[in-house]
């Protein structure tokens, strides 16, 4: 596995997957400048054993919430993407098919349309009540337990230099809340700016997975990421359900539910998911999405991307008014130009 993913044919591939939609950035275009020396030295550090995961740059953003993102230099997220290509194949097989976040064939767009298909089975053609439980983690990424997720991987990985090579990126990075109990406390945290921490964080959630649908045996339910939805009939019976996830969260895998976000909703009032609010027999762009977009079109010049990745947001749901304002919004600053 190691000689997989420190191969210069699997971290050229790295490279040309990495590079996908950054070519314009500088730090990029200075490694690609030397690509052929860049990838034969990451080979031969890996090789030797003296590769050494950089710091970070930190850097904030505000869409729709506040994130602070740790962004890796070139080089390491080369490796990082070298790592996914070999190891998410391993991994992908034992995940629940209603885990959607960074996998082949799913995303946002998968999961909206999946949770329309539940609610249409749940409420039998829309002709009964479909309650919904949503659910979110707390500072998700923040806390994730380096030694709980060490042990997961463990499981899937026997080769040593590529647990070598995993500890050291997890290791790369860490959150302490209270810097007096450093030394009591297991390291936890990975950054959201990392390609494997996306996979590591479906690694760390999956046997969550299978406790909902497993122990629980919940037929109808989603996650992506750190947002997770349940439906059901009985609203009772969705209630019955959170204790028990509470407790396999905290006792399990050291996460807590974020108390704000725990909510009950019905289906003929819309079910709120991933950007979009699913009602019966249609789906619409959720209002706080709409406004957003609706800002940034106003304060930045339109570009045609940008027209390109909104009216491919919006074929996804009822937006013909919008779609079409939008449009204009374009056409008005392409006249001007």
């Amino acid at each position: 596995m190691f000689e997989r993913i420190i191969s210069l044919e699997n971290l050229l591939f790295a490279w040309d997957s990495f590079k996908s939609g950054k070519r314009g950035n500088e730090d990029v275009q200075m490694f690609e400048r030397h690509l052929e020396d860049n990838l034969f030295r990451l080979n031969y550090e890996l090789k030797t054993g003296i590769y050494k995961h950089r710091p970070y740059q930190m850097f904030q953003i505000f869409d729709p919430k506040h994130r602070i993102i740790h962004k890796a230099e070139v080089c390491d997220r080369v490796i990082h993407h070298a790592i996914y290509q070999i190891l998410e194949p391993v991994f992908d097989p034992s995940f629940i098919f209603d885990s959607y976040s960074c996998r082949t064939g799913k995303g946002t767009h998968a999961a909206v349309a999946r949770l329309e298909i539940f609610a249409r089975k749940v409420s039998r053609n829309y002709t009964r009540t479909c309650w919904a439980l949503k659910c979110d983690i707390r500072k998700f990424f923040n806390n994730i337990n380096h030694e709980i997720l060490l042990k997961q991987l463990e499981k899937k990985i026997a080769d040593e230099n590529t647990l070598c090579l995993v500890r050291g990126i997890i290791s790369s990075f860490h959150v302490v809340d209270n810097f007096l109990k450093r030394e009591r406390e297991s390291f936890k945290g990975i950054p959201i700016g990392n390609l494997t921490s996306q996979l590591f964080a479906n690694v760390y959630m999956n046997p969550f997975d299978h406790f909902v649908k497993e122990v629980l045996r919940v037929k109808y339910y989603i996650r992506y990421t750190d947002d997770f939805i349940l439906l059901h009939e009985d609203l009772d019976v969705l209630k019955s359900y959170l204790p028990k996830i509470s407790e396999y969260l905290n006792q399990e895998l050291a996460l807590e539910l974020h108390p704000t976000k725990i909510i009950f909703c019905k289906l003929s009032h819309g079910i709120d998911f991933l950007g979009y609010v699913v009602f019966p027999k249609h789906i619409k762009l959720r209002e706080q999405t709409k406004d957003r977009m609706m800002k940034k079109l106003q304060q930045a010049v339109p570009s045609k991307p940008q027209l390109d990745s909104y009216l491919g947001l919006l074929s996804h749901c009822e937006g013909y008014e919008l779609k079409q304002q939008i449009r204009r919004i374009f056409l008005e600053y392409q006249r001007k130009i």
